[in-house]
């Protein structure tokens, strides 16, 4: 069984494979894209819609330019998701 929590309250939802308790699986695409959230019953019957979604984009520096991840080549972005942050 998965927990996961309900998109808008942050209440819990269980999974159990394809079954939902207590909430709903809200499907949209965005820009050829696949956004699923969970919504629990309660905030589901309040208001059906994504209120407060929006991709973040992360900027970092290459070469003495900011540039955004999504624009580097494949390679790139797979050795910034390796990247590791340390504390001093």
């Amino acid at each position: 069984m998965k927990k996961i929590l309900c998109h808008d309250c942050k209440k819990v939802i269980e999974l159990k494979e394809e079954e939902i308790k207590d909430g709903f699986r809200v499907v949209y695409k965005k820009d050829g894209k696949v956004i699923t959230i969970f919504k629990c019953k309660n905030c589901f019957s309040k208001n059906k819609a994504l209120n407060n979604f929006q991709d973040c984009e992360v900027y970092s520096r290459v070469v003495g330019y900011l540039r955004p991840v999504k624009q580097w080549n494949q390679g790139k972005q797979k050795e910034f998701k390796q990247r590791k942050e340390y504390k001093i």
